[in-house]
């Protein structure tokens, strides 16, 4: 930047330092920039650590798979944080959310991922052991919320047939106790 190079330079050296990182870092840090660019809404951090801990395919959430805030953060170079008094995560600074938006090629396909993410989630078995209240949002689930209200938009946006077999398979297991069957 002392050569005048500006901003949006030194945001692109930035990612290739990030994506210079061993693998799983890299991913990480990957995931954790679009998480939180694309959110509908910031994410607090516990529900970023559980999106970022959630195993495609899998059946129930693996609580050993969540990374610890203090790795989310280091794994992204300083392009984020966590604000004290809210638990927000946050892109460091508004030009870099304009950077990576007016660069649509850093991510592949991020609401598709985001909308397989939440629906994987709600398909949980922990999930659905749940007493089926409205005020039954657990806090050992805290992404529960987002997804539920959110995988829609992202699927709209990202729609594949990944995604549209996980819809199928949520609106199922919704209609199972009804007796009825949706056929994709």
């Amino acid at each position: 930047m002392a050569r005048g190079n500006g901003l949006s330079d030194a945001y692109t050296e930035a990612l290739k330092r990030l994506n210079g990182q061993a693998r799983n870092e890299s991913e990480l840090g990957m995931n954790v920039l679009m998480w939180v660019l694309h959110s509908e809404r910031p994410l607090h951090a516990e529900e970023l650590r559980h999106a970022l801990g959630v195993e495609m395919e899998s059946e129930d959430l693996d609580h050993e798979n969540l990374p610890d805030i203090q790795i989310v953060l280091s794994s992204c170079l300083g392009l984020v944080t966590v604000e004290a008094s809210s638990s927000i995560v946050r892109l460091v600074h508004f030009t870099l959310q304009e950077y990576l938006l007016h660069n649509p090629t850093v991510f592949r396909s991020p609401h598709s991922t985001i909308a397989e993410v939440c629906l994987t989630y709600l398909n949980f078995s922990c999930l659905w052991d749940l007493s089926p209240t409205p005020d039954s949002i657990s806090p050992a689930l805290p992404l529960e919320e987002y997804a539920s209200c959110y995988w829609e938009k992202h699927a709209r946006i990202g729609m594949t047939e990944k995604v549209k077999a996980l819809v199928l398979r949520l609106l199922n297991r919704q209609a199972a106790p009804f007796g009825r069957q949706f056929v994709g």
